[in-house]
C-alpha cells in the first residue's frame, strides 16, 4: 500500500487534457505573490501602466496591438521578447491586446525598444481606444457577411492616434466587429460596434438538400421556425416573413445559401459596456441599420464610426462611457447631434419587446 499515492498526491500530480489548466501557473511571480492585494494603478502613457501593491511591489505593463489572426512567426517574435525581457511571461486580453509585464522599472525601456524594433504598436491603455475585438470574417467563417479583419484594419488606420494616446477621449472606448449576427465578437457589450448583416431570405438548391442535409436538423436549426418540410421536393421551404437572415440553416445545410454579395453589409451599434463603474453593464443598441460593404477600405462605415466618436468626444463629460453619455442627453438628442436618420428599423418589434420599451412620457430633444 505504501506505493500508492494518496488522493491529494494524485490530485497534485495528475495531468489531464480535460478542462483548462489552473490559471495561477501562468501568473508572473510578483502577481502571484500580491494576488488580490493591489492598492492602485497609474497610466504612465498610452501604452504603459504600473500597478502598486500594498506591500510595495510594482508591476509595469506594456500593451501592444495585435491583428488577432496571427502567424506563428509573429507569435514567435512576441514570445522571444517575453523570454528576453519578461522572464517568459506574456498575456492576451479578451480584446486581443498583448501585454508584457516586468517588475522593475529599469526593464521597461529595454522592453519598449525591443517591441518597437519588431514593429509592434504600443497603446490601448487609458482614455482611448484599445485593440478591436473582431470575428473571423471572410478569411475563415462560412457565414460571414463582411471581412472583419479588413474592416478592423481600415478603422484602426484612422483611429490610430486614439490607440497610441496622442489623442484622448472622455473615457475608454471599446470597439468590436462581428462578421454576422451570430456575433462571436463582443458587439453586444462594446461602446461602438459593427455587426454584419444578411438582408435576404436564403436560396434553396432542392436537389442538393435531399442528398446532403438532414431535414429534421435543418428545420430545428431555425430560431424563428421559418423552415418547414416540402415533401413534394423532398426538401424544405422557408416562410419569408418569419426569416431573420441569421444564416443558422446554412451552417447545418450548405445548399441553403444565405450569401448575397450585392446586399450584404453592416449595421452599427452603440452604448454597450461590461464594467459596473457608475452603473451596471449595458447592452448596445442600434444606431445605423445598414451600410453596404465597400472593400477594401469601407469608407462609409469608417466615416460613420468617426462621426459618432467625435460627437461623443465633444459632448461627453469626463469619465462618461458612450452609453452613459447617450442616456444622459437622450436618444433623440443622440440622433440629432450625430445626424443619423431614425428609421423603422430602430423600433423593437421582437416578441418580448415590451421589456425594452420606454414607458415614460419624458422626451429629450
Amino acid at each position: 500500500m505504501s506505493d500508492w499515492m494518496t488522493p491529494q498526491e494524485a490530485k497534485e500530480t495528475r495531468k489531464t487534457d480535460i478542462g483548462p489548466p489552473k490559471y495561477d501557473q501562468f501568473l508572473p511571480p510578483v502577481i502571484k505573490k500580491n494576488y488580490g492585494d493591489w492598492k492602485y494603478h497609474e497610466v504612465l502613457d498610452g501604452g504603459t501602466m504600473v500597478h502598486h501593491a500594498n506591500g510595495g511591489d510594482k508591476v509595469f505593463t506594456v500593451r501592444v496591438a495585435s491583428p488577432r489572426l496571427l502567424s506563428t512567426a509573429t507569435i514567435g517574435d512576441m514570445l522571444d521578447i517575453a523570454d528576453a525581457h519578461c522572464d517568459g511571461f506574456i498575456r492576451w486580453t479578451t480584446r486581443n491586446n498583448v501585454e508584457f509585464m516586468v517588475d522593475d522599472e529599469g526593464k521597461v525601456d529595454g522592453l519598449k525598444a525591443a517591441l518597437k524594433d519588431k514593429g509592434f504598436l504600443m497603446g490601448g491603455i487609458g482614455s482611448g481606444i484599445s485593440n478591436v475585438v473582431h470575428t473571423q470574417g471572410w478569411v475563415h467563417c462560412h457565414s460571414a457577411c463582411t471581412d472583419a479583419s479588413g474592416l478592423t484594419k481600415a478603422m484602426m488606420d484612422v483611429f490610430n492616434d486614439y490607440f497610441t494616446g496622442d489623442k484622448s477621449l472622455p473615457n475608454k472606448v471599446r470597439l468590436a466587429v462581428a462578421c454576422c449576427v451570430n456575433m462571436c465578437g463582443a458587439v453586444h457589450c462594446s461602446d461602438i460596434a459593427v455587426v454584419a448583416v444578411h438582408r435576404k431570405v436564403p436560396t434553396i438548391d432542392h436537389e442538393k438538400v435531399k442528398n446532403m442535409c438532414e431535414i429534421p436538423t435543418t428545420i430545428g436549426s431555425c430560431p424563428t421556425r421559418a423552415i418547414s418540410p416540402d415533401p413534394s421536393k423532398k426538401s424544405v421551404k422557408i416562410k419569408a416573413e418569419k426569416c431573420m437572415y441569421c444564416g443558422n440553416c446554412f451552417t447545418v445545410c450548405p445548399p441553403i445559401d444565405i450569401h448575397d454579395p450585392e446586399n450584404d453589409g453592416v449595421a452599427i451599434m452603440v452604448g454597450g459596456k461590461v464594467g459596473s463603474l457608475r452603473g451596471g453593464p449595458m447592452f448596445s443598441k442600434l444606431a445605423i441599420p445598414y451600410i453596404p460593404n465597400e472593400p477594401p477600405r469601407w469608407p462609409s462605415t469608417v466615416d460613420a464610426i468617426k462621426n459618432i466618436l467625435e460627437v461623443y468626444a465633444a459632448g461627453a463629460k469626463k469619465h462618461e462611457r458612450v452609453g452613459e453619455w447617450i442616456e444622459r442627453v437622450g436618444w433623440e438628442r443622440f440622433f440629432s447631434l450625430t445626424g443619423i436618420e431614425f428609421t423603422h428599423q430602430h423600433i423593437d418589434d421582437f416578441t418580448f419587446m415590451r421589456d425594452t420599451l420606454r414607458t415614460s412620457a419624458a422626451f429629450k430633444y
